[in-house]
């Protein structure tokens, strides 16, 4: 792979069918390296966002944390000179990539605290074309980590938030602000009515999916060794700010600070151009 983000037309159409695709070797080892360097530097210093999950008797963790790459230069300089957005822009056929948000997580070896199944789309006040990589700076067997529901990108539905702790849901379903939300399906007491798909992976890979696409983590697999994720959403030149319901004012409220309303396009010093590359 090169910095350019030179991608093949089957992953191309991958992406589009499937809803994911699994690059291989997408980023060096340096670049991998300098994520490790910068998690550990935004674990040391986490923002006002940051949160820790734990499940009933738990010692072990899973905390995160987002909207960090302003702070911490690793990840500024992954997100402007990496071949991420390249991989992006030929991902979604778009003339331009503006970061919509970076995110860092960190499993701890047996944490029964999980991700739901759900779809990023339905968290945040964005609309357009995006997509979000997930990449591991550990290795992980495939069904040991995230599994995606194919396809589902394409069913045209918005499945109401979940929220990490507790699963429950972030609102009554419903129609809201022109929307109708539904609650996801109970994907892990009907896992054989589903199209599962999961991916052993590397330092270094990465898996790139539509925001839209059902996704979570099994509760059968708990990590046998830490986990640490890097993730980023980026979005097209049709990105743009759509109010959701109440759950996404926290969120909402950082972008707000920042001068952004309903309507904005995603394209501005908090949500920065990565590509072309300035």
């Amino acid at each position: 792979m090169t910095k350019s983000g030179y991608l093949s037309a089957a992953q191309i159409d991958a992406f589009r069918t499937d809803g994911v695709v699994h690059l291989r070797n997408a980023f060096s080892p340096s670049w991998i390296n300098r994520l490790a360097q910068g998690l550990d530097e935004a674990m040391q210093h986490p923002s006002p966002r940051h949160s820790v999950r734990r499940v009933k008797d738990d010692f072990s963790s899973y905390q995160e944390d987002y909207w960090v790459w302003s702070s911490i230069p690793q990840f500024e300089a992954f997100l402007r000179e990496s071949p991420a957005a390249g991989y992006a822009a030929r991902l979604l056929n778009a003339s331009r990539i503006n970061l919509v948000m970076d995110n860092w997580f960190v499993r701890e070896a047996g944490s029964h605290a999980r991700a739901p199944w759900h779809h990023d789309v339905s968290y945040f006040d964005f609309e357009g074309r995006m997509c979000a990589f997930w990449i591991p700076l550990e290795a992980c067997r495939a069904g040991q980590g995230i599994e995606f529901v194919r396809g589902s990108h394409l069913w045209e539905k918005r499945f109401m938030r979940v929220y990490f702790d507790g699963h429950q849901l972030a609102s009554e379903p419903g129609w809201i602000n022109g929307r109708f939300y539904q609650p996801p399906p109970d994907i892990d007491q009907n896992r054989d009515q589903y199209d599962l798909i999961s991916f052993g992976v590397e330092p270094g890979d990465c898996l790139c999916f539509d925001i839209r696409l059902l996704h979570g983590t099994s509760p059968d697999h708990l990590p046998e060794t830490r986990q640490r994720r890097f993730t980023v959403r980026m979005a097209a030149e049709d990105g743009c700010i759509r109010y959701r319901g109440d759950w996404t004012k926290p969120e909402r409220r950082e972008f707000e600070l920042a001068g952004h309303q309903d309507g904005d396009p995603l394209d501005s010093e908090f949500f920065p151009r990565l590509w072309p590359i300035p």
